[in-house]
């Protein structure tokens, strides 16, 4: 019996040697993101914006259609949701969402002053976008993905709300992450992690080159 818990003593000894308590304890570093906007809004609504992000070729790539539903995340000022409110029509939904409760405000002023009752502007969380069940056939994360304090935990709370098919687009630029930017393998693997696959990437987005458009589908 001595003998017994002698070995049992060594083994446990050298597993602490092996791997020191400041390694067992560690949890995995948080990627850098940048602090979310919240500065005054109207800087996204800049001349000539639709004309150099091709939004409308966005859409088409998305399948935003006339009667679709659409969830823009990380809305902001409303821009891409008024545009998509416009391309889908009565019949059709777009949810605003944001985790600034100032956006919310402005957006659900814009769409009473643009008369778009077809938005719907939703205040989530920084883990969940708190979008209906079922309810979404296309998604644009635009400019924000960077911002994802946890874009493994959001991503994977939004796949119950996409209906078969649904595309997932994202357009960002290249950066470390603290700076507005982060870089297109970043997001394909937490896109992996969370139950996506890559369907397509342009650059067709900005004519120098520095952003990016990806588009996902549930694995």
């Amino acid at each position: 019996m001595f003998a017994r818990k002698s070995k049992t003593l060594a083994i446990a000894l050298l597993l602490c040697c092996a791997f020191p308590s400041h390694t067992r304890a560690q949890a995995p570093a948080q990627r850098p993101t940048s602090t979310p906007y919240a500065g005054d809004l109207s800087i996204f609504d800049y001349p000539d914006r639709d004309k150099r992000l091709h939004i409308n070729r966005v859409m088409d790539l998305l399948g935003i259609v006339p009667g679709k539903s659409v969830a823009d995340i990380g809305a902001g000022s409303g821009w891409f949701t008024v545009r998509a409110a416009a391309r889908v029509g009565l019949a059709g939904t777009v949810y605003a969402e944001d985790i600034n409760p100032q956006a919310i405000e402005s957006i659900t002023q814009r769409a009473a002053r643009e008369k778009l009752p077809n938005i719907r502007p939703l205040l989530g969380s920084v883990e969940d976008a708190k979008l209906p069940a079922n309810s979404i056939d296309a998604v644009l994360i635009l400019k924000t993905y960077h911002e994802f304090a946890h874009p493994i935990p959001l991503m994977l709370q939004l796949r119950p709300s996409l209906r078969p098919g649904a595309k997932i687009g994202i357009i960002d630029r290249f950066g470390s992450g603290t700076d507005h930017g982060i870089m297109p393998d970043v997001i394909v693997r937490e896109m992996a992690q969370a139950g996506y696959k890559r369907l397509a990437r342009y650059s067709f987005t900005k004519s120098d080159g520095q952003d990016y458009f990806l588009i996902f589908v549930v694995r």
